[in-house]
């Protein structure tokens, strides 16, 4: 069995436990004595005494130490996934995806709205109805760029119930008008992938992956606006084949299975920020390196801080391993998705080199 070494002492845990703290899920998981189950931290029901819980690094631990899962907050499935009682109204959005959904046709397949709305902020970072009406955009753009349609007919054919209310949400969004998007301009297609330490934001241009964030770190919004400038191009909701191809190789790096990336990259920055990143990638898996050697390797001895940016502006987490990256005293610093998933990062890639 794994142990808890590096991981939060066991009163921390108690405490994050006790208050139901985000920040530790996929860190631990805890399993109560006197019920017999494990449980998230951050699970709603009534807290145990410190004298009658384990910690256990893994679900997988907790199941061999004899716990089964706990029904309320269902450990066994992937932070982020979609709830049971949430699953009608996604597959109808997917069956029909041109439909304009209101609060009455929520209440109509018996879902409550504001618990709706509450979970897609949650985990989409924008409402239900704004999630369906960028779906239906994206819908729009990719006509719209094969000249299928014209804006017109996309606009009533996608749901929308005027055009200079098509108009004025595409320009919205996508941050220029419908008569500018052409046959030779290719969006940029974002997704969600779960993972198990929080669901991520993935992007792709036709030339490969561009952004892979969690979806809860605060930088996200800074990096589409960056992503904007850079490639020049809208955001439409969707995938590709780099994007099927990432989720592929990130199930298996999570499940120990591999130690090295192959799905192409499409990654702009500055010439130093490129240099960087460049370098980023040259760290074996299961290493580290310091903010000084990085630097001194990129001959900039005295650029730590420099150096230290630019790690942080890194939009691609994971396949660019900024996580490698620690000072001279091999503590831990600067990592945007959160210091608990950098040491999960290390303890996972470490434990694989030494097994």
């Amino acid at each position: 069995m794994k142990t808890l070494l590096n991981l939060p002492s066991r009163q921390k845990m108690y405490d994050a436990l006790v208050r139901r703290d985000s920040e530790f899920e996929g860190v631990f998981y805890v399993g109560v004595k006197t019920t017999g189950v494990f449980c998230r931290p951050t699970c709603s029901a009534r807290k145990p005494k410190l004298a009658n819980v384990e910690f256990f690094p893994t679900s997988r631990d907790a199941l061999a130490g004899g716990f089964r899962p706990c029904k309320r907050c269902q450990p066994m499935r992937a932070p982020g996934a979609s709830p049971e009682w949430l699953g009608n109204l996604l597959q109808q959005v997917d069956q029909e995806p041109n439909r304009r959904w209101r609060d009455r046709d929520l209440v109509a397949i018996k879902l409550e709205p504001t618990r709706v709305r509450r979970w897609f902020k949650a985990n989409h970072g924008m409402t239900f109805q704004a999630y369906s009406r960028a779906r239906r955009l994206g819908l729009a753009l990719q006509k719209l760029h094969a000249r299928q349609q014209s804006t017109t007919d996309a606009a009533f054919d996608h749901g929308f119930e005027s055009l200079s209310g098509f108009r004025e949400a595409f320009q919205q969004w996508f941050g220029h008008a419908p008569s500018a998007a052409t046959a030779t301009e290719s969006a940029i297609v974002v997704d969600r992938i779960l993972s198990p330490l929080g669901p991520m934001i993935v992007a792709a241009t036709d030339q490969g992956i561009c952004l892979l964030e969690f979806a809860d770190r605060r930088m996200l919004e800074k990096q589409f606006l960056r992503l904007r400038q850079r490639f020049r191009r809208p955001f439409a909701l969707g995938s590709n084949r780099f994007i099927a191809q990432l989720e592929a190789e990130l199930g298996r790096y999570f499940a120990g299975e591999l130690t090295k990336f192959t799905v192409p990259l499409d990654q702009r920055g500055t010439e130093f920020q490129q240099l960087v990143w460049e370098r980023l990638l040259k760290i074996p898996f299961g290493q580290t390196i310091s903010y000084d050697g990085l630097a001194r390797d990129i001959g900039l001895p005295n650029g730590q801080r420099a150096v230290g940016r630019a790690n942080g502006d890194n939009p691609i987490s994971i396949i660019v391993p900024c996580h490698r990256v620690i000072r001279s005293d091999g503590t831990l610093c600067g990592y945007g998705g959160g210091l608990w998933r950098k040491q999960w990062f290390l303890n996972h890639e470490g434990k694989r080199v030494e097994g």
